[in-house]
């Protein structure tokens, strides 16, 4: 008797190990980086290599990996009531074999093992990999028949197989990459840009009409130029009689020749303007300026005016940040007055300024000044206050008709409750 019990006990044990193989290979397999063991496996790591093409297969290999575990636990559970026969009552061993033995499944084969297994998951992915390939390649049958199964039913069910990831899920995930250090604030700034790219459309990043450099066909050669040495800009809308009639664009290389400003009629050196709804999304427009071979786009609202211009430079900006160069005048969106207030550029996004502020801001509008008019309800005056949630908004410069700088200020309440916060 005590030489069966010694192996039972030590056949256990094998059974309890293999438990703790399929257990901590089901957790390595289901938290490990795919992107992390395709990279290891292009340097070279058949392990690696391995590892990454039985995660492709996900539903085979869990299943093996459950057939697996399955039946050692079930064979554990059996001989572990074969070894308390041997020393007590048929009843009492029952029990007191199921208590042990789902103890000792529970920690030495559930818990510690995918502990450790998440811990590690593509280190541990590529040590179990040779095994389980055999193991997956033993069991194809019965994998097939489990295969059939889960197709009846998802039919029954209906199940939808939708494992896209949102663009949501996408900029959560970046926002864990960086918090665990992989990627950088500038890094993860660039993801989220390019991630949220094709939300943006041309109105959101447009250069409003009233900002515009433009001449009209008829004005003098002379304040042409003048113009292009004021602005500095490589080129300028051309118009005919007014503003929401473009017919051109003039570049600075076809104004001015060796022997000074052409001598050509300005209509004769002219692109053609490229059109676009304001609705565009800016990944189409920028699609469009590279199959015209222009650097602009005119952006005209639902009556055909024009509502301003995007550049190249524009669109990039909303990938990389903004790009200065040495002619740009600098100017700060946001520039601190004192400990709660600040003075506010009206050319910034609205939404970006909700998102600075902590807000949600519905509206319409994309531009700070455009939304200061909305709640104004008529033509801003320096002078003009109004609040909005937490914030005091008070109009500090015009120009024209336009409201150009705010000056945003936090409520009394708003900032004693910060200041009392833990």
């Amino acid at each position: 008797m005590v030489v069966n019990a010694v192996y039972y006990i030590l056949f256990m044990v094998v059974l309890v190990a293999c438990s703790a193989y399929f257990s901590a290979t089901e957790t390595a397999f289901s938290s490990l980086n795919k992107t992390r063991l395709k990279a290891l496996a292009e340097k070279g790591s058949k392990k690696a290599a391995l590892a990454h093409k039985l995660s492709e297969n996900y539903d085979k290999l869990i299943s093996t990996i459950l057939i697996g575990n399955n039946i050692v636990n079930i064979a554990v559970a059996s001989i572990g009531t074969m070894l308390f026969t041997l020393w007590l009552e048929p009843a009492v061993a029952a029990t007191v074999s199921t208590a042990v033995v789902t103890v000792t499944v529970l920690v030495f084969g559930e818990v510690s093992p995918k502990s450790i297994a998440k811990d590690s998951p593509e280190r541990f992915a590529m040590f179990s990999a040779p095994l389980i390939r055999v193991l997956v390649v033993l069991l194809t049958p019965v994998n097939f028949l489990f295969s059939l199964w889960k197709k009846l039913i998802a039919k029954l069910f209906r199940a939808k197989d939708d494992t896209k990831m949102s663009q949501e899920e996408l900029l959560l995930l970046v926002e864990e990459v960086q918090q665990e250090g992989a990627i950088d604030d500038d890094e993860g700034d660039l993801l989220r840009n390019a991630i949220e790219f094709t939300d943006r459309n041309a109105q959101d990043i447009l250069t409003h009409r009233v900002d515009l450099a433009a001449v009209d066909l008829t004005d003098p050669k002379e304040e042409i130029a003048a113009l292009f040495a004021e602005t500095r800009f490589s080129r300028l809308l051309v118009y005919e009689e007014t503003i929401d009639k473009v017919v051109g664009v003039v570049h600075l290389k076809d104004f001015f020749t060796p022997d000074g400003i052409t001598k050509q009629p300005l209509a004769d050196i002219l692109t053609d303007p490229v059109y676009v709804q304001k609705s565009v999304k800016i990944d189409d427009l920028l699609k469009l300026l590279q199959k015209n071979k222009t650097h602009l786009a005119v952006v005209v609202d639902e009556y055909g005016g024009t509502l301003g211009i995007v550049t190249m430079e524009d669109i990039f900006e909303e990938l990389v940040g903004d790009i200065w160069d040495e002619h740009d005048e600098v100017v700060e969106e946001y520039t601190p007055i004192d400990e709660h207030s600040q003075r506010v550029d009206c050319s910034v996004n609205v939404e970006d300024f909700g998102e600075y502020y902590r807000l949600t801001i519905e509206t319409e509008r994309n531009s700070v000044g455009g939304w200061v008019m909305e709640q104004l309800g008529k033509i801003p005056e320096v002078g003009d206050a109004f609040t909005y949630e937490d914030l005091q908004v008070t109009v500090t410069e015009t120009d024209g008709n336009r409201v150009t700088f705010v000056t945003v200020c936090r409520t009394e309440t708003s900032v004693s409750d910060e200041e009392e916060e833990p």
